[in-house]
């Protein structure tokens, strides 16, 4: 039998470690709990920084991210959401793009996404409102470049 080649080969390690977390959990509830976790890590988003430029579209929730350059040039991000699926991405989202350059994440395909497992149970619009998130967190980045 032939070994599907998986999108992680081509993936900054700090992605290939999430993906690998996600792949070893075979429950799909346990991977929305870690994804719920993810959520949970965040640090408190700013009020002020809930600005219409910062609002991801396309999502059913409210869900806000900010990127910005730490002292090496790389990239960090903020986020926040209403709901905690939709929170969960950004977590997940950021643990795997936070401190990565502008270019990297540029070049990133979110193919990645639907290695973790999670498409197959979440629902169409959950699942379009997670590529959202990673399209507005890339665009982010590419604008700080």
């Amino acid at each position: 039998m032939q070994e599907v080649q998986s999108t992680a080969s081509q993936l900054p390690e700090s992605i290939d470690r999430l993906l690998k977390r996600f792949q070893r959990l075979s429950d799909p509830k346990q991977r929305y709990e870690q994804l719920i976790l993810y959520g949970q890590k965040l640090a408190a988003f700013p009020e002020s920084a809930k600005l219409p430029e910062n609002k991801v579209p396309g999502c059913v929730s409210q869900v806000y991210v900010t990127a910005s350059l730490d002292q090496n040039g790389k990239v960090v991000y903020q986020g926040e959401s209403d709901a905690l699926i939709s929170k969960g991405f950004v977590g997940f989202l950021a643990t795997a793009l936070n401190g990565l350059s502008t270019e990297a994440i540029a070049e990133l395909n979110p193919d990645f996404i639907k290695d973790t497992g999670l498409a197959v149970s979440l629902t169409p619009s959950r699942a379009n409102g997670f590529f959202n998130v990673f399209k507005t967190m890339q665009q982010k980045a590419i604008q700080l470049g």
